[in-house]
C-alpha cells in the first residue's frame, strides 16, 4: 500500500480541533448562512436509511460551490451534479480513460463525507464504483487519496466516509472498468463537514485512508499472497430472509489498491456467521451459519471456492482453531441448527476430507449464563490450538477447559479467569505461543443489551491438561475503557492493538461508541490509549493484521434497511512505522533468498538490510464476529552469525502446537522497534494426523504445497522480494 496519506492526515490534523466558523453552525441550525443568497434547499437530500450516517456530519451548503467536470455531455451538464434535484444529472462523455469531478467548497471545512446518488432512471449503466478520492488547498497539489476501492453496483445513494480533513479542493476520480468507452453520471453530490479535526500525534498511530467496499464485510481472511478476502452473506447488505447457497465476497489487494467482487454460488452456501480456521494445508476452512450444515473451501492460490463435506452438526456462532497436525476443531454454534441438540466438538480432516463427531468433547462445559438461553450460551469461543492436538479454551465462558481431540475426544476443566465474568464477543489473543501467553479483553455477560467490561487477564498456559496460570493485565487488570463487539490484533512487536466497541452491546445499535482505541505491552505490562477515529466499529466488525504491519479495521451492520451499515474499512498505521514528525520510518528488509517451506523445527537463516533486534513469525489469520482463533505471534530467537554482515540465524520452536501448520508472516524490527514487510513462509510438520482410516503422515503437506508452490511463487513474486 502507498504510504503518503500518513503525512497527509498529519500535514492537516496536528494541533487540535479545527473550529468551522459560523458558517457550520449557522448551517446546522438551519440558519440563513449570513452574507449568502437563497439558502440551500433541495428538493432531495441523502438519507442515511439503509447505511450509516457520516459521524457528526452536516451536509455543507453548496450555494457556492464551483463545479469543474472532466467532461459533459451538453443535455447534462456538471452543474446538476448539484442543483438539489435527483431527476436531474451531470453524465460524462463517453471515455475510455476515466472521468473526474473537482469541487470548489469556497472555503476551508474539515471534511469527513463525500456522498453521490447515480442517475435513478439508467439503470446499470453510468454507475460510478471504481473511484479514488483526493483532497486539496489549491487545486494543484492533490494529496491522497484518503479514500478509495469499489462502490456497490447499484443506482442507491453511494457514501465514503473518512478522518475529518481540512481541506477546500475535493475531486473524485473514476477508473475506466475497460477498454471500453463508457460514461458516469451523478444526479447529487453532497460532501460532509465536522466541527472538530481529531488532534494526530505520531506516537498515538494514524487513521486513514478509507478502503470502499461492494460489500458489508462482516467476515475475512488473510490470503497467503497478502490479498484480503471479504465477505457478508447472500447479499451484501442483509443477512436475514437467506433464500441460501450464495454468498457477497469482496477481494483486496493491498498491493495494487485493487478491489474486485462476486457472488459465490458453487459451494451452495451463505456463509454469513461461519465459524473460520485456515487448516495446515493453508485452506480456509468456512464452516456453518445460514447455511448450517456446510463447508466451503478457499483455495486461495487460485482464487476458488471448493465444496467441502458438511459437518456431522448444522452451526452457526460456532467457533473453530487449527490443530498442531493440520486438522480443524469445531465447537459449539447454536444460533443456526436449532438449539435442542448440545453442539459438541467435531473435527475436520483434510487428508480424507471428512467431519467426525467427538462425543466426548462435549460442550456444555463451555456454556455462558447467557439471559436469553442455549442458542447464546455456546457462541464465539475463544479456542487455541495446542500440543498434541488439544484445544485451549479461554472463554467467553468464565470458565476455561481443555480439548482433546484424539479418539472420542475429551474435556477437562482449566479452572476460571480469576473473578472475571462470562465475557462474550470479548475478544482473546495469543501475542507469544513460545509461552502460550494469551491476552483476554472485554465481552459483557450476555450476548445482547448487556453491559460491557473492561476486565483484562494474561492467561499463560502449560501442559495439556495443565490448569494455566492467569494474572491481571494491565496493572489494575483492566483497559481503559468497557468493550464490547470490539476487535485486536497482535502486532510484529508482541503488542496487542484493541479497537471499537460499545460499552452496552446492542446488535445493530451504534450508541455507547468508543472512538479511541489502545494498545497492550506485554513488556511494561500496560494498556496505552491511541489516537482516535470518526467511523463506528462495533457489531459485526473485523480486524486483520497487514503484510505491511498496519491495521485493516473494517465493518460493522448487515441489517439490511438499516442505518448501520458500513461498506467500508481503514487502516491504521501504528506508531512504530512512525517518526516523531509524522514521516514514515525506513524500514529494515530481509534481502536474501528464504525458503518458501519451513517444516517445525529447522532453523531459519536470512541477511537483513540494517541491523536487527528482533524477529517474530504471525500466522496469517481469519476474523468474524470478534473471533479470530488463527492469529498468534510466536518471537524468533536470533543469533547474529559473526564476519557476516547482517546475517541471522533464527529458532522457530520444534513442536506444531505452538508453530501450528499453515502460512505465517516473517518480520524482522530494527532497534528502533519498526518492523520489516513480512515474507511469507509455509509451515509443515512431520507429526501424524489422526483420520478416521488411523493415522497418517503429515507428509502429505509436502506434496500439497508443491502442487500450490509455482502459483504461490508467482503471487510473492512482487518487487523487492527474492525467492528461492
Amino acid at each position: 500500500m502507498k504510504l503518503h496519506w500518513t503525512e497527509l492526515l498529519l500535514g492537516v490534523s496536528i494541533g487540535g480541533a479545527d473550529a468551522v466558523s459560523n458558517f457550520m453552525t449557522e448551517a446546522i441550525n438551519s440558519e440563513r448562512i449570513s452574507g449568502y443568497g437563497p439558502k440551500d434547499e433541495p428538493s432531495w437530500e441523502p438519507k442515511f436509511t439503509d447505511e450509516s450516517p457520516p459521524h457528526q456530519g452536516i451536509r455543507i451548503p453548496r450555494q457556492e460551490w464551483k463545479l469543474e467536470c472532466s467532461s459533459a455531455d451538453k443535455k447534462y451538464p456538471c452543474q446538476s451534479a448539484i442543483d438539489g434535484s435527483n431527476t436531474t444529472s451531470w453524465r460524462s462523455e463517453s471515455r475510455s480513460n476515466g472521468h473526474s469531478i473537482i469541487v470548489d467548497l469556497n472555503k476551508h471545512y474539515a471534511v469527513s463525507a463525500l456522498v453521490i446518488l447515480p442517475p435513478i432512471d439508467t439503470g446499470d449503466e453510468g454507475l460510478i464504483t471504481q473511484h479514488k478520492i483526493y483532497i486539496s488547498d489549491d487545486k494543484e497539489n492533490w494529496k491522497g487519496p484518503i479514500a478509495y476501492g469499489m462502490w456497490p453496483s447499484t443506482n442507491r445513494q453511494r457514501l465514503s466516509a473518512f478522518e475529518p480533513t481540512t481541506t477546500q479542493y475535493v475531486k473524485l476520480n473514476v477508473s475506466a472498468e475497460s477498454d471500453v468507452s463508457s460514461w458516469i453520471g451523478i444526479s447529487e453530490l453532497n460532501i460532509y463537514a465536522t466541527q472538530y479535526t481529531i488532534p494526530q500525534d505520531p506516537k498515538l498511530g494514524i487513521w486513514g485512508p478509507t478502503l470502499d467496499f461492494p460489500v458489508v464485510p462482516v467476515a475475512g481472511a488473510q490470503e497467503a499472497s497478502g490479498n484480503i478476502v471479504l465477505w457478508s452473506s447472500w447479499a451484501s447488505d442483509q443477512f436475514h430472509s437467506t433464500p441460501g447457497g450464495q454468498t457477497a465476497m469482496t477481494r483486496w489487494n493491498p498491493e495494487t489498491d485493487e478491489v474486485s467482487k462476486r457472488i459465490v454460488t458453487n459451494t451452495s452456501h451463505d456463509m454469513f456467521c461461519p465459524g473460520i480456521a485456515i487448516d495446515g494445508t493453508g485452506m480456509m476452512v468456512v464452516t456453518g451459519g445460514n447455511d448450517a450444515s456446510e463447508t466451503s473451501l478457499y483455495d486461495s492460490s487460485s482464487d476458488q471456492w471448493i465444496k467441502g463435506p458438511p459437518m456431522r452438526l448444522r452451526r452457526g456462532y460456532q467457533a473453530s482453531t487449527t490443530l498442531s497436525d493440520g486438522r480443524v476443531f469445531v465447537i459449539g454454534g447454536s444460533w443456526a441448527g436449532g438449539s435442542n441438540i448440545a453442539k459438541d466438538g467435531e473435527v475436520y480432516d483434510p487428508i480424507v476430507g471428512n467431519w467426525s463427531l467427538l462425543s466426548g468433547a462435549t460442550v456444555k462445559q463451555m456454556l455462558t449464563d447467557d439471559m436469553e438461553g442455549p442458542w447464546r450460551a455456546d457462541n464465539h469461543g475463544w479456542l487455541f490450538g495446542w500440543r498434541n492436538g488439544t484445544v485451549f479454551q479461554a472463554g467467553p465462558s468464565r470458565a476455561m477447559n481443555w480439548y482433546f481431540t484424539d479418539g472420542d475426544g475429551d474435556v477437562i476443566g482449566a479452572g476460571d479467569r480469576l473473578e472475571d465474568e462470562d465475557s462474550m464477543s470479548g475478544n482473546a489473543v495469543m501475542f507469544d505461543a513460545t509461552a502460550g501467553k494469551i491476552l483476554t479483553i472485554g465481552g459483557s455477560p450476555d450476548y445482547d443489551k448487556s453491559w460491557a467490561t473492561n476486565n483484562a487477564h494474561v492467561i499463560t498456559l502449560k501442559e495439556p491438561g495443565e490448569k494455566p496460570d492467569v494474572e491481571p493485565a494491565g496493572k489494575a487488570g483492566t483497559m481503559h475503557s468497557e468493550r464490547v463487539f470490539h476487535s485486536s490484533v497482535v502486532l510484529p512487536d508482541g503488542t496487542v492493538f484493541i479497537t471499537g466497541g460499545q460499552t452496552f452491546g446492542v446488535a445493530f445499535n451504534e450508541e455507547n461508541v468508543q472512538f479511541v482505541p489502545e494498545i497492550y505491552d506485554p513488556k511494561t505490562d500496560t494498556f496505552t490509549e491511541l489516537t482516535g477515529n470518526n467511523v463506528i466499529r462495533v457489531y459485526h466488525t473485523l480486524s486483520i493484521l497487514l503484510p505491511d504491519a498496519r491495521v485493516l479495521n473494517a465493518g460493522g451492520g448487515l441489517c439490511g434497511n438499516c442505518s448501520a451499515n458500513h461498506y467500508d474499512g481503514q487502516i491504521f498505521t501504528p506508531p512504530y512505522l512512525l517518526t516523531e514528525k509524522g514521516e514514515i520510518r525506513s524500514r529494515p528488509e530481509i534481502i536474501s533468498q528464504i525458503p518458501n517451506q519451513l517444516n517445525v523445527g529447522d532453523i531459519l537463516e536470512f541477511t537483513t538490510s540494517i541491523v536487527v533486534s528482533s524477529a517474530a513469525l504471525v500466522r496469517i489469520s481469519s476474523a468474524t464476529h470478534t473471533v479470530n482463533t488463527d492469529q498468534r505471534r510466536v518471537p524468533l530467537p536470533l543469533n547474529r552469525i559473526p564476519l557476516y554482515r547482517n546475517r541471522y540465524v533464527a529458532y522457530p520452536p520444534v513442536d506444531s502446537g505452538v508453530l501450528i501448520p499453515g502460512h505465517w508472516m516473517l518480520f524482522v524490527i530494527d532497534e528502533h522497534g519498526t518492523p520489516s514487510h513480512a515474507q511469507t513462509i509455509f509451515i509443515t510438520t512431520t507429526k501424524t494426523i489422526g483420520s478416521s482410516d488411523g493415522a497418517q503422515s503429515m507428509g502429505f503437506l509436502e506434496y500439497y504445497w508443491r502442487s500450490w508452490k509455482p502459483t504461490l511463487v508467482a503471487q510473492f513474486s512482487r518487487p523487492g522480494r527474492e525467492l528461492v
